[in-house]
């Protein structure tokens, strides 16, 4: 391509083919033409984001700060470690540099299928999770839909029948939110729900469940740690490797102890959850703004682009 200026007429060709200026004031000429379509045009754009702003249902979200418990050096690696020197005695490699905390196996856990599918099955959570369109703040009551579910009959009106368990954990998955602080790490645990007061009860059921899970986790390993080193001094007739397991055995039955002890095992909350006061969503307000500044930005666009269109056939 070949482009040239011409400094006397102050216009660019490419080609060959002369470049039309396009000047403020040919601008401002096209959008006063057409001023009344495009006012027309963003109002019905904000009449639309308007409409949409206010038939969404409002959502309430409750959060909770956690503090993660002192980890115990619970592991059967943590308990040879203690022992010092006596532990290499037992063969056992101690070395514990590979361990995951438990603090991110939990956030593991409370985020896979198994974990929350169960939790909303023991808690009979079911019609809450799947079948809530919305919440009466006059009455307090939930409002379900009844499209899928009929409460007074207490039927699912699915064609399949009630949600499966992944329909469920998908549910409640887009409802819960789990964030780690890298830096502090604090973890943050939010549910939402159209009712702020199942929103605290779904997040402190939640958290609850968290706990103890890892709490019967961690039990039920320190038991198989002891029913093995059990085992293993049984056969063993050195009395300075008895010793050794004996100590051992006495750690783990100690760590046993305080784990079954410490319902708060995993997660400490740094303050009780509060009910939510306001709503988190929608922000009406911002969805209007947004709704009628596009219809104006396209608006322009779409006339600008027409009178363009038109100037160059």
């Amino acid at each position: 391509r070949i482009y040239d200026y011409d400094r006397n007429k102050g216009t660019i060709s490419i080609d060959g083919l002369p470049i039309q200026e396009i000047n403020l004031k040919e601008l401002i000429q096209v959008l006063w033409l057409d001023k009344f379509k495009i006012i027309a045009i963003t109002s019905v754009f904000a009449v639309l984001s308007v409409s949409y702003a206010l038939s969404v249902t409002n959502l309430y979200k409750a959060e909770v700060l956690l503090v993660p418990a002192q980890s115990q050096s619970g592991g059967l690696s943590g308990a040879l470690g203690q022992i010092g020197g006596l532990a290499s005695l037992a063969g056992i490699n101690i070395s514990n540099s590979g361990e995951t905390s438990e603090v991110k196996i939990a956030i593991h856990i409370a985020k896979s299928w198994g974990f929350i599918s169960k939790f909303v099955s023991d808690n009979d959570l079911d019609v809450e999770v799947g079948a809530l369109s919305g919440w009466n703040k006059e009455t307090n009551e939930l409002i379900y839909n009844e499209d899928i579910y009929d409460p007074v009959s207490e039927i699912w009106l699915l064609e399949g029948g009630p949600p499966s368990d992944f329909q469920l954990f998908k549910y409640f998955s887009g409802k819960k939110e789990i964030v780690e602080d890298k830096m502090t790490g604090l973890v943050t645990i939010s549910v939402d729900s159209y009712s702020p007061y199942l929103a605290k009860k779904w997040l402190d059921l939640f958290v609850a469940e968290i706990n103890l899970h890892m709490q019967k986790r961690k039990v039920a390993e320190v038991t198989r740690n002891i029913e093995y080193l059990e085992m293993q001094l049984d056969k063993n007739e050195n009395k300075e490797m008895q010793r050794v397991l004996y100590s051992i055995i006495g750690e783990q039955i100690k760590n046993k102890m305080v784990t079954e002890a410490s319902p708060d095992y995993v997660f400490v909350p740094a303050g009780p959850s509060m009910l939510p006061q306001e709503k988190y969503y929608p922000k009406r307000a911002l969805i209007s703004i947004w709704g009628t500044t596009l219809g104006g930005l396209l608006s322009v666009i779409f006339f600008l682009a027409k009178h363009f269109l038109n100037k160059r056939n």
